[in-house]
């Protein structure tokens, strides 16, 4: 594992030490690496969101819903309700 040496002000190296004790971490460098890997599953899922608008909007106009044709439709593949 590679290793990275980051320059903190006093207080920020102050509140990691104490996250990373009063959280279920083995060390600082644990804790941290948790931040990494939560901020890269939040960025997947941001560009899932964004892949999934893209798509919307390049999916052209929308059609106006009906309603009645649905139910019709539904009916008669699952039977009358």
């Amino acid at each position: 594992m590679e290793t990275i040496d980051i320059s903190l002000p006093d207080p920020m190296k102050a509140w990691v030490e104490t996250q990373a004790e009063q959280g279920s971490y083995s060390d600082t460098s644990d804790y941290v690496q948790h931040l990494i890997r939560r901020e890269q599953n939040r960025q997947q899922a941001l560009d899932r969101l964004q892949t999934a608008v893209t798509d919307g909007l390049q999916s052209g106009a929308a059609t106006p819903f009906d309603m009645g044709a649905f139910k019709t439709r539904m009916q008669e593949a699952h039977g009358a309700a």
